[in-house]
């Protein structure tokens, strides 16, 4: 397996496929760089390099108990870019992930990425707030700690229903869905997941998004049950200089694994990235 170590002494696991133009992706609570399998397949296939890593805390990377947030996670996006000396990146991030791309252009710019594409993103901020009154109760993101803490493996089971869109009338959603994301989630150490839950709700990523100075294509999904679109994509687009906004109807959170919507994500992400 591959690792790349950080300042701290984490050890961050990743996967490389492919040869050509970089192409990073930034993987979701509570999840790992497995669930991107199909997209790093699919542009490898297509000529470009292919690289996911585990976020700390999550599937192969060290579990460490200090630097579950924000700052951390995204100085070690930069370790992995850096080290594998990566330029003209493409950065894609889903959900968490995608805070962790904004946060890494916030701390370290653009001098290596030509362009961002943010999926199900959290940004701007998910918790609801005097100032942020589309966004979500606190008392949303105190229940999901209890769930962790009561008996995790139910609550990720528990939490594929909404993640996926399962809990919908005809919906698409496989039992190979829901299991692989159980497998991903029950890797994710205890401490990691809770000290995550407080960074992907809490952090305002405003700042940074105004930083993000390349083009930026944002997919949502207009049901989405995690991130709201209203409190997400709708507003990040208006901040962030060069955004585009494309709106899956009927989508949910997950919908680069979903069948139907995982065919429309996979070819609006060839297009983006030949543009």
């Amino acid at each position: 397996m591959s690792f790349v170590k950080t300042r701290d002494g984490a050890h961050i696991y990743y996967k490389d496929w492919g040869i050509g133009t970089p192409v990073v992706f930034s993987h979701g609570w509570p999840l790992q760089a497995d669930i991107w399998d199909d997209q790093l397949n699919l542009v490898a296939e297509n000529g470009y390099r292919a690289i996911a890593h585990d976020r700390r805390g999550h599937g192969r990377s060290t579990q460490t108990w200090h630097g579950n947030n924000m700052d951390t996670f995204a100085d070690d996006l930069a370790e992995v870019i850096e080290q594998l000396d990566l330029r003209d990146v493409t950065l894609v991030g889903h959900s968490t992930g995608g805070g962790e791309v904004t946060r890494y252009i916030g701390r370290h710019g653009t001098d290596r990425v030509s362009r961002v594409l943010l999926l199900s993103a959290v940004p701007p901020l998910m918790l609801k707030t005097p100032q942020n009154p589309e966004g979500t109760p606190i008392g949303v993101f105190d229940d999901i700690r209890d769930g962790i803490r009561k008996e995790r493996s139910q609550f990720y089971i528990d939490l594929t229903e909404m993640f996926f869109g399962a809990n919908r009338p005809d919906n698409n959603v496989t039992q190979g869905n829901k299991e692989a994301f159980w497998l991903m989630a029950m890797q994710l150490g205890i401490r990691g997941a809770l000290d995550c839950v407080a960074a992907f709700s809490e952090t305002d990523f405003t700042e940074d998004l105004r930083r993000i100075d390349v083009p930026t294509l944002v997919i949502h999904g207009d049901d989405d049950q995690i991130v709201p679109i209203d409190a997400a994509a709708r507003k990040s687009v208006e901040i962030i200089p060069d955004a585009t906004l494309k709106v899956y109807p009927g989508a949910p959170h997950g919908l680069a694994n979903v069948p139907g919507f995982k065919e429309q994500f996979n070819e609006d992400l060839l297009t983006f990235l030949k543009h």
